[in-house]
């Protein structure tokens, strides 16, 4: 009913009845990320907006959320279109809590996707973008297989497209167990490009109906 519609989510969605691309990014803070892979990784998500700005659709359709995962599991960033979105400052320490934080990401979806249908705005199929160089560390067993089940049930239904990005030192057979798309692998800390081309993707996406399949550009900045 409109009476339990938040205010500031009437205004928004009035203001811009786009279409929603959402995107959320589930960064690895762990300890291992410290020094240059954390500082190329806050680099790539200032390009992230700056990208996304350039496109007069994608800046209106595509909206960005941030989950960083270390020995806690933090929203850095909730879904905001790209003007609104300020790349946050992350710092590395800890161990690995990516079962949580993947149950997390599908957690925000499921929100965001719930806000858009009580607001009748349409969208497109939410990406979800795991950037990690290790494996889960320190939490229960339960908690990760818990977690490749849901994704794996979520991706059967269409209910979210999972990509995992494995950074120097990831465990991909691991991450190739957890997810259902083959993981790719950062060359080098080569974070800039990685979003120049997630960047791409979601202009096309955004471009496209929201029930249309999109050819995305090939990853130059990965490796099977």
């Amino acid at each position: 009913m409109a009476e339990n519609i938040p205010l500031e989510d009437a205004i928004e969605f009035a203001e811009n009845p786009e279409p929603r691309c959402p995107c959320v990014l589930v960064l690895d803070t762990s300890a291992s990320m410290s020094g240059e892979p954390i500082e190329a990784l806050n680099q790539g998500l200032t390009m992230f907006r700056e990208q996304l700005l350039k496109d007069p659709m994608a800046s209106r359709r595509v909206e960005i959320a941030v989950i960083a995962f270390d020995n806690e599991i933090r929203i850095e960033q909730d879904f905001v279109t790209p003007e609104r979105f300020e790349p946050p400052k992350l710092t590395a320490q800890g161990q690995t809590f990516m079962g949580g934080a993947i149950q997390k990401a599908l957690d925000l979806i499921q929100a965001r996707k719930q806000q858009y249908r009580t607001n009748g705005v349409a969208y497109y199929r939410p990406w979800a973008f795991l950037i990690t160089d290790g494996a889960p560390q320190g939490e229960p067993e339960s908690v990760v297989q818990s977690a490749s089940q849901r994704l794996k049930n979520d991706e059967a239904a269409k209910r979210v497209a999972f990509f995992a990005v494995g950074v120097e030192g990831a465990d991909m057979e691991t991450l190739s167990s957890l997810v259902v798309r083959t993981p790719v692998k950062l060359k080098g800390l080569n974070f800039a490009e990685m979003f120049v081309w997630l960047s791409r993707s979601m202009e096309a996406v955004a471009q496209s109906r929201t029930d249309e399949q999109v050819a995305l550009p090939p990853p130059g900045w990965a490796s099977v």
